[in-house]
């Protein structure tokens, strides 16, 4: 396994509508690296946005979907999307805000 810091380990943020009805819960969505467990997603979470307090992660890793080109088939890449939750007293998370 490799070593990940806590900058690689958030890939970026997970814009759907269900993501956004968990905001009003404190609850973040993010794709995030395919080796990074949760201890690391609590640590790269709380030093990347200052004042958040993580609560808890929940993590699920997705298959590649199968795609396929005339006769061809094949996948894409395997992802990871972890679903954070902030405590009632922790700051909110700013790149959320502005949607």
């Amino acid at each position: 396994m490799a070593d990940i810091k806590y900058y690689d380990v958030i890939l970026k943020p997970v814009i759907t509508e269900k993501s956004m009805a968990g905001m009003g819960e404190k609850k973040y969505t993010f794709l995030v690296h395919t080796d990074a467990n949760k201890t690391q997603i609590k640590e790269a979470v709380e030093k990347m946005f200052e004042g958040t307090k993580v609560k808890s992660v929940n993590t699920m890793n997705m298959d590649g979907k199968t795609k396929r080109r005339g006769m061809v088939f094949g996948k894409t890449a395997k992802t990871k999307k972890a679903i954070v939750q902030l405590t009632a007293d922790s700051k909110d998370i700013e790149i959320f805000s502005g949607i």
